[in-house]
């Protein structure tokens, strides 16, 4: 599949900014199953200084300075991006959960083992690890149980925005079963990660389906999140959607990945004034030709 992604995000801000700072992750990468085939970022004011590179994770990333007096701040990123369908998968076959984990302690590759800790945004607790438990007897082939861990948070819990941002910890949503699509990768991970399983949050965007009968509205799409749980050096990474209780295949667009939501936030920084403000996100992903 072919998606042109439009993604524009307005601050609006009470008082003048004299300067600002920030980090964008707004470029989808490459990687086996998708290639970014353009990207163009646009910003208003015009930024001072712009550069671009690739983070420790890979992802690619803007830096941009606004020394320009403001009080509104316009970062528009538009992509195309081809993305190919996910191979069939036998969750049974997979290695057992608990082989897998042992295996990786004397692993020598960085990539998965640096995945398997706790990061600010996925802080196991023990109520979290028994939580996970129920997903993972012994000898379980690991697919399966992430599989069924999945399934349980999407049938389990409710999703409801406004009832957290992105300090609530994995503790209180597993608590009170509600949140977005962050708290529901970010509990997963947390989950994995207290079994000695690597798993990365990943994060990006979700083709979306108007009611039946009704056209999608301009703008009315959102950012998405999920992860990606390592399986193994035969199988790799295997991408999971809590929020929708699938394995993501071509309908998911991914931007970039990192231990939690903090290393790949689509827009950080920070500025000088502004006093409060509000910001506006608007996200469009459609079938492109």
């Amino acid at each position: 599949m072919r998606y042109a992604v439009r993604h524009r995000t307005t601050f609006k801000y009470e008082q003048l900014v004299s300067v600002s700072h920030h980090v964008l992750h707004l470029t989808p990468r490459d990687f086996a199953r998708q290639q970014c085939l353009s990207s163009t970022i646009d910003i208003e004011p015009t930024p001072t200084l712009v550069s671009e590179g690739v983070d420790y994770f890979g992802n690619k990333v803007q830096y941009l300075t606004v020394n320009e007096p403001h009080k509104r701040l316009l970062v528009e990123a538009s992509s195309l991006v081809d993305v190919a369908a996910s191979a069939p998968l036998d969750l049974a076959a997979s290695p057992a959960w608990d082989e897998l984990g042992q295996s990786l302690q004397t692993a020598s590759t960085l990539e998965a083992y640096e995945f398997g800790f706790d990061s600010p945004c996925a802080v196991a607790t023990p109520e979290v690890r028994a939580f996970a438990g129920e997903s993972f007897p012994p000898a379980r082939p690991v697919l399966a149980a992430t599989m069924d861990l999945t399934m349980r948070i999407f049938k389990e819990f409710t999703y409801r925005g406004g009832v957290s941002d992105i300090s609530t910890p994995v503790a209180e949503v597993l608590a009170k079963r509600q949140g977005v699509c962050q708290d529901f990768a970010h509990l997963e991970i947390a989950c994995l990660r207290s079994l000695g399983l690597p798993a990365r949050y990943i994060s990006g965007y979700l083709l979306t389906h108007p009611p039946a009968g009704q056209k999608k509205l301009i703008g009315a799409d959102a950012s998405h999140a999920w992860l990606a749980i390592w399986c193994g050096s035969e199988i790799g990474w295997v991408d999971f959607d809590p929020t929708n209780g699938l394995i993501p295949s071509d309908e998911h667009v991914t931007v970039g990945w990192g231990r939690d939501y903090g290393d790949v936030s689509p827009i950080n920084g920070f500025i000088l004034g502004g006093g409060e403000h509000d910001v506006i996100v608007e996200v469009d992903v459609d079938p492109a030709p």
